[in-house]
């Protein structure tokens, strides 16, 4: 229970907070830091667990954003089916990605997600009869649930939250079942893990596809949250990678390393565009040198993550009270 006892406090602050925060901007924040925390929740599921580290998982971002938009722009059907769209054809993908990289370790299973991740980007921004190309695709706002027309950002937090929640349950099962215990021994040494009779190729496949249909439904909540899809961001390596980082900050392997990363992140982010993002044309990107040496700071000093580094300091703390 002790270890379950964090998640359900981070959870309860991020669902009791809309009935006590008024404020737009940090209702915004948090709605942010839930889609990002959830994003790279799901990519922790094959990175961290699995073993299968990606730097395309935008791809699967973007396929949820695009089923989404597509639904609500061209079809004027429900966003939520477009999220169920999106996530089914982000499996099935993955699924393929899955079997046809299945061999792949390291870098080139790394290089691999990469290009699939280009090849959506290229598809995106030029398929203009269906995608409108890289001029995007605006939202329509239609009021209602169904629509997710939804300018109340308190609903929005509790919207994102249950998503966010689903994808933590789905790391707590990691770490606890059997299957999850199979998944670390094959992402510990894959050769070991198969003379022992584990299943490992399915395993990684499987990984992938839950990865994969996750990402999906974040990228189809952020699309209607923010109201346009820009294909040079959703299917970008950045994207991937701001995925990857919150995770790895957070905690790989752990199943709220992932929402603490996302909350640093985005608070860090957030706090050195307005101190630096409109200082003069020399220097305006300055908040990103000093953003990304804050993250090199990081997982310099504290490479186990914010998980590992919280429990070590309450352990020697548990140590220090105890010692005479």
């Amino acid at each position: 229970m002790s270890a379950i006892a964090p998640a359900v406090v981070f959870f309860a602050v991020a669902g009791l907070a809309p009935l006590v925060v008024r404020d737009a901007f940090l209702l915004d924040s948090l709605v942010l830091i839930l889609i990002w925390g959830t994003s790279a929740a799901a990519w922790n599921v094959a990175g961290g667990y699995a073993g299968q580290i990606s730097l395309g998982h935008s791809a699967f971002f973007g396929l949820g954003a695009y089923a989404a938009a597509l639904f609500g722009a061209r079809w004027e059907l429900s966003p939520w089916l477009g999220l169920a769209v999106g996530a089914v054809v982000a499996t099935a993908i993955g699924l393929v990605i899955g079997y046809l990289s299945n061999r792949l370790r390291g870098p080139y299973f790394v290089l691999a997600t990469i290009a699939f991740s280009q090849v959506l980007l290229i598809v995106g921004s030029r398929w203009r009869g269906f995608t409108a190309g890289s001029e995007g695709i605006p939202v329509p706002f239609r009021p209602g649930f169904w629509t997710l027309g939804i300018a109340d950002k308190r609903v929005w937090v509790w919207i994102v939250l249950g998503l966010a929640v689903l994808a933590y349950l789905v790391q707590l099962y990691l770490e606890r079942a059997r299957r999850g215990y199979q998944l670390a021994a094959v992402r510990e040494d894959e050769d070991a893990a198969l003379s022992l009779g584990v299943p490992a190729r399915r395993l990684k496949v499987a990984a992938i596809c839950v990865s994969a249909a996750l990402t999906a439904a974040c990228g189809a909540l952020w699309a209607q949250y923010i109201g346009f899809v820009d294909p040079f961001y959703v299917f970008s390596v950045d994207l991937s990678v701001k995925f990857a980082l919150a995770a790895i900050i957070g905690g790989l392997g752990t199943a709220l390393g992932p929402f603490l990363g996302s909350a640093l992140v985005t608070t860090v982010e957030t706090y050195l565009r307005a101190q630096f993002g409109g200082i003069g044309a020399g220097l305006v990107g300055i908040y990103l040198i000093v953003y990304g040496c804050a993250l090199i700071v990081m997982v310099r000093w504290v490479p186990q993550g914010l998980v590992g580094w919280i429990g070590d300091r309450l352990r020697r703390r548990a140590v220090a009270r105890v010692a005479p």
